[in-house]
């Protein structure tokens, strides 16, 4: 398929999971049988991150790794960013890199060119907050390439409130306007399940915010961080879903992938598949 959201729609149904696995690597973190062999920091992150799709693929939809966690081991970090995503998509998920880019006029187009049509990510997040302007030349290699942006709406971290909650002179608050200005703009991406290729982050940290986005963006599909360790429950997330349980990937990052960092934990391999499952049990259990 080549519009990204029935490409990803269509993953969502054949695994009947809606989950996304943050691949947000710290050294500190990763297990001392794969540090201890290898020769650079950006070596043991790509091992671990092997090791992690390895064990996942079969029950998740896709990966997102952030790039900051890749950028702080510079030229080297950068490779293993871009070789972690070409592993993913070999064995079959789809890749959302977590770059949260924006810019204007000639910087927007090279920093579209370098994550979208440079890159395996099959979509990337970025800022709307230099205006709509600043989103077009995304959305261009978006339509040309059959990928996919996440925009960020409402986040979320709590500070998100500071900017994104303030209220306009219409009474809406600023987080609405963003979400129908993004719905608008991805109308002439929507594939043959109706639904956008040009989606929207929402935290799943403020449902009732969501329900309101939701309403705003009725055709968009939601990246969901906030799930886990940031305290998001699978009770919370019932209306950033349509009907039929499509609508959204709900992402966790640490409550899997150091998910053998809990008290009493099994192997760490077993550990993560163990937390990838019951993830999918719970939100299943919520939106089926």
């Amino acid at each position: 398929m080549h519009n990204f959201a029935d490409r990803l729609i269509e993953t969502i149904r054949r695994k009947k999971s809606c989950v996304c696995v943050g691949l947000d690597p710290r050294l500190d973190l990763i297990p001392a049988e794969i540090t201890s062999k290898a020769s650079s920091p950006s070596q043991a992150i790509l091992e671990f991150n092997k090791a992690i799709i390895d064990i996942i693929k079969d029950d998740v939809v896709a990966v997102k790794p952030q790039s900051a966690f890749y950028e702080q081991y510079h030229a080297e970090g950068v490779k293993c960013f871009f070789d972690t995503m070409d592993y993913a998509r070999q064995q079959g998920l789809i890749v959302v890199a977590d770059v949260k880019r924006s810019d204007i006029a000639s910087t927007a187009e090279a920093y579209a060119r370098t994550f979208l049509k440079d890159s395996p990510a099959d979509a990337i997040t970025v800022n709307p907050y230099l205006g709509i302007d600043s989103l077009e030349p995304f959305i261009k290699l978006c339509d040309e390439l059959g990928k996919g942006l996440f925009v960020l709406v409402k986040t979320s971290n709590p500070g998100s409130k500071d900017f994104q909650d303030a209220l306009l002179k219409d009474n809406r608050k600023l987080y609405e306007l963003v979400a129908e200005k993004v719905g608008d703009a991805g109308k002439k991406l929507r594939g043959k399940e109706g639904y956008s290729s040009v989606g929207a982050v929402v935290g799943a940290t403020f449902p009732a915010e969501a329900k309101a986005i939701r309403q705003l963006m009725p055709k968009s599909i939601f990246l969901v961080p906030g799930y886990g360790a940031q305290g998001a429950k699978a009770a919370d997330l019932k209306d950033y879903f349509n009907k039929g349980g499509l609508g959204a990937i709900i992402n966790a990052a640490r409550s899997i992938i150091y998910a053998y960092k809990e008290p009493n934990a099994q192997q760490w391999q077993d550990a993560i598949k163990q937390a990838v499952k019951e993830m999918n049990k719970e939100i299943n259990g919520v939106i089926r």
